[in-house]
């Protein structure tokens, strides 16, 4: 994984330097709230209902040994002993206090780690496929061009004030792991007919208010330009993007208002202005960091096989393990989703030992999912039955990856101050509903996020079955939305009717669950095949009569 050089440590440690001293001012009321505002956001630093949340950036979701024992000790020296992961591969701790919010920082940075451009009209974290490197589906890793990426965009001079925030992802498989079309620039390293590497670039994509899909603005760019075809999207969005209005500044919203055609048109006019600019990578540059994405030191020799002697490994192998690029190794997928606990938390002994575990089994390194899991993607078949035990005594091994009971699902109104009701409640008590993995097991691929208000951070409309939060007349209501997905076959959730109350959400989940497992045509069809096929009214019947 990538580590800093000086210039990244310097930066960083600047930065804490400068915030302390900004807390400093804050506290002694020389600085108002209104002006302090926009510099502790810059910083990830966010005023909630009942303190101030940190949400830490995880570079395209990956994770050293030794930085998840700091975000376990932060969560227990800082916070109350827990934290969570959030649907960008980024880490929150809800209960921060503001003095102790720079000492905080210092501790990050020296582990390199920060929360710089995790909030604000900023580019945000550079996300990424939890599998990158490892996957037996991708063309090549696509972490390497992410950190260039990353350094790119930090404290860029021109791109620090946009219109509103700004979400990049990259991924290196037809198979969407990053749900590269919901972001504002979508990137997927493809070779064309000649062999070459480049990506297929897509832009204008997001959630929120109002969703969309980003189309494709460009089939091909050479690996060695993407990096200045970026600053060209980027330069026509900042140039025309709405200001006046918060709810309509988003890229999408340009993307949509202009059109695809029309959008390209100008980006590449724009970038035929800066590719000349020095704005791509070096080819020295680029093999500085992509050497330090290296392979491990796989062991050529590890059993290609696992004894699935034991029913409850074989049934958490087939349902959180998937196939490596080595012979001989694994993806191991570890579930923060045990039943009727908050989806994304992890303990301080839970992070410490999942940091034990990579060290033990996995090269020291960790991935954060989109979905709120965290993975360890290099280990060998031999050991997975040891690395299973020890999960399964954490309570880290339910084997429910992408099953009803794993619920993405932000914090909603038990935390956030923009929310209109409670997700956490919401999925806790679904997946008690269904607890019961044979169950879950028949019903298959089902995916649930939840979100508390209409912003999306939990991305109900790519769910198979969305729900959001609602503000009814001072009450909280939920509405059902179904057929959505953000992997490779996008599409949005459309909502099915009237909402429901907390009891009632749940209710209808399971009506329409049931209502899928009677019309599919066979155990394989997933409930998203089936709902594209029959259309809603099949499960508007079963939930409203």
């Amino acid at each position: 994984m990538y580590r800093y050089d000086e210039y990244d440590q310097r930066q960083v440690d600047a930065r804490v330097d400068d915030f302390r001293d900004q807390v400093a001012r804050r506290l002694r009321h020389d600085l108002t709230e209104d002006q302090f505002k926009p510099l502790r956001l810059m910083n990830g630093l966010y005023l909630q209902l009942h303190a101030y949340m940190l949400r830490v950036a995880i570079p395209y979701g990956t994770l050293s040994g030794t930085q998840m024992r700091t975000l376990g000790h932060i969560a227990r020296k800082y916070d109350r002993g827990y934290a969570h992961f959030t649907t960008r591969q980024n880490i929150q701790y809800n209960w921060i206090k503001l003095e102790e919010a720079p000492d905080l920082l210092a501790e990050l940075a020296a582990v390199e780690m920060h929360a710089i451009q995790t909030s604000g009209n900023c580019i945000r974290n550079i996300s990424s496929d939890q599998f990158a490197g490892s996957a037996a589906d991708e063309v090549g890793d696509p972490r390497p061009y992410a950190e260039l990426l990353r350094q790119w965009s930090s404290f860029h001079p021109e791109f620090s004030f946009l219109p509103r925030k700004f979400k990049i992802a990259v991924t290196a498989s037809d198979t969407d792991r990053a749900a590269v079309k919901l972001h504002d620039i979508g990137l997927q390293l493809i070779r064309n007919d000649a062999g070459e590497l480049g990506f297929r670039v897509f832009a204008g994509g997001g959630m929120g208010r109002t969703p969309m899909i980003a189309p494709v603005i460009r089939e091909f760019i050479p690996v060695d330009q993407y990096m200045s075809y970026c600053e060209a999207i980027l330069r026509v969005y900042n140039r025309y993007g709405r200001r006046d209005n918060i709810y309509k500044a988003r890229i999408k919203i340009l993307v949509h208002e202009l059109g695809a055609e029309e959008f390209t048109r100008q980006v590449e006019a724009e970038w035929l202005e800066v590719r000349g600019l020095g704005l791509d990578a070096p080819a020295a540059e680029f093999a500085r960091v992509a050497a330090q994405f290296a392979p491990p030191a796989y062991d050529a020799a590890a059993p290609d096989s696992v004894d699935l002697s034991d029913p409850d490994f074989a049934l958490w192998v087939e349902q959180n393990v998937h196939a490596h690029k080595v012979a001989g190794y694994a993806i191991a997928t570890i579930s923060l989703k045990p039943v009727g606990k908050i989806p994304g938390d992890a303990s301080a002994e839970q992070m410490e030992l999942v940091a034990d575990l990579a060290a033990r089994y996995s090269f020291d390194e960790i991935r954060v999912t989109h979905s709120q899991n965290l993975v360890l993607a290099d280990v060998r078949k031999d050991e997975l039955y040891a690395l299973w035990t020890a999960l399964a005594a954490a309570d880290l091994a339910t084997p429910n990856l992408d099953l009803v009971s794993d619920i993405i699902a932000c914090p909603g109104l038990d935390y956030c101050a923009l929310a209109n009701a409670r997700s956490i409640p919401v999925a806790q008590a679904i997946a008690v509903r269904f607890a019961d993995l044979d169950r879950q097991h028949d019903i298959g691929e089902l995916k649930i996020k939840i979100s508390g208000c209409i912003n999306a951070c939990g991305h109900h409309h790519a769910g198979h079955i969305g729900i959001l939060g609602v503000d009814k007349k001072g009450e909280e209501a939920y509405q059902l939305s179904l057929g959505g997905s953000g992997a490779e076959d996008t599409s949005l959730a459309k909502i099915l009717g009237p909402g429901f109350s907390e009891t009632g959400v749940v209710d209808a989940v399971e009506k329409v669950i049931e209502r899928y497992r009677s019309i599919r045509l066979n155990p394989d069809e997933r409930f998203l095949d089936a709902y594209r096929r029959v259309g809603a009214e099949p499960f508007k019947e079963a939930v409203y009569g």
